[in-house]
């Protein structure tokens, strides 16, 4: 039988692990909520209930349905504006900033990423908290930047689980190059008022680039919660991201911005990748950013869905967390990964924590009044 070099090569032991740069070597990849269709075709069953990804329970806005029926659909063979101009005016007309301070992103996750090729590199570090959004310590480690993690507020805090700015500030060092802040933040749902991050960014070295990432700034209804958009000025070291995922019901088209200093905002689109933003994307955003009606309704549906869950939790005597987003932890007490998968074979979804290092809390998407009840009473089921 003939040797060819093809068979040969098959048999040449290569540890393609040890070609990867250093921080892509340990890097752990960020682990999405279990699909729909993965359940059905595990368990086979139906009438599956996701709430497990934070996602809008009302769906999209009407005026982005009805966007996507228009124009995008007839010019797929065709690339996307580059410069997303029609999304950048509307956020402009919305949000009173200036187009040159925007930068669009493929979901919010994306400018997370242009920010770290863009300040952090082998030698510098970033600062974050612990428990925090896991794309932090990813786009870190992976352009070979090293992670400072603070420890989070304790149990028995106000915000229990939540940002400790003192631990942060205590962090940051000559090589610290950025800060990132999720507020509120993602998995725990605590939040920073207004006053503490303003002390915060006052002491801040200049040079260093805070991130506060907002990705559920449209669902907080508390006074002291800041709209730290308004403060881009005043601290040119600082970058607020937002998303279409969430309150606008977009999570599948993955379109999220950015909103900087004019300076940053042009080296951040030096390293994005062209047509980073499809059409389709690009439109729904656009139209829905005129859908007021949309948040509105989604926000109130979500402040009931909290008090629904925060009652059930008292009356059955399940601790949580606090939270201000569109979603909520729950503890457990135990070894939470069991009661997660008590909850499949009840055809709900949630999202175990553990790779946030809270091992026995469950995050639960808030849901209409009908879905938070179904979940509440597979979760009495399941705990008994």
């Amino acid at each position: 039988m003939t040797t060819t070099n093809l068979d040969k090569n098959k048999s040449i032991d290569i540890d393609f692990n040890a070609l990867a740069v250093t921080g892509v070597q340990g890097l752990q990849p960020y682990v999405p909520g279990k699909p729909i269709e993965e359940l059905e075709r595990e368990l086979g069953v139906s009438n599956i209930l996701k709430l497990a990804s934070n996602e809008n329970p009302l769906g999209a806005s009407s005026h982005a349905l009805r966007a996507l029926l228009q124009d995008p659909l007839q010019g797929l063979a065709l690339y996307p504006d580059g410069n997303g101009f029609l999304l950048k005016q509307r956020l402009v007309n919305v949000l009173g900033v200036a187009i040159k301070q925007i930068t669009l992103g493929n979901g919010s996750n994306d400018v997370l990423d242009l920010i770290a090729r863009s300040f952090l590199t082998t030698g510098r570090n970033a600062v974050f908290s612990e428990h925090a959004f896991a794309v932090y310590p990813i786009v870190t480690q992976a352009v070979g930047a090293e992670a400072k993690i603070a420890l989070a507020n304790s149990v028995d805090h106000a915000m229990p689980y939540g940002h400790d700015l003192e631990a942060m500030l205590a962090l940051i060092d000559a090589q610290t190059q950025v800060v990132f802040i999720a507020n509120p933040n993602n998995p725990t749902g605590t939040w920073l008022t207004s006053d503490e991050l303003e002390r915060f960014m006052e002491r801040v070295p200049k040079k260093v680039i805070v991130v506060v990432d907002e990705a559920y700034f449209e669902y907080v209804d508390e006074a002291e919660y800041p709209n730290t958009m308004e403060w881009v000025e005043h601290y040119p070291n600082l970058i607020v991201t937002r998303t279409f995922s969430k309150i606008y019901g977009l999570a599948a088209l993955r379109v999220g911005y950015a909103i900087s200093s004019p300076e940053i905002a042009s080296l951040l689109n030096r390293v994005r990748q062209p047509f980073n933003v499809n059409s389709v994307a690009l439109a729904a955003a656009s139209a829905a950013l005129e859908d007021e009606e949309q948040v509105l309704i989604s926000a109130q549906i979500n402040r009931d869905g909290l008090q629904q869950w925060m009652r059930a939790c008292e009356k059955y005597h399940w601790s949580y967390i606090p939270s201000v987003g569109n979603f909520i932890c729950v503890d457990m007490g135990r070894n939470a990964l069991p009661v997660y998968e008590g909850l499949l074979q009840e055809a709900i979804i949630v999202r175990p924590v553990a790779n946030y290092k809270l091992p026995s809390h469950l995050r639960i998407t808030i849901g209409t009044q009908e879905q938070n009840t179904r979940c509440i009473d597979a979760l009495k089921k399941v705990l008994k």
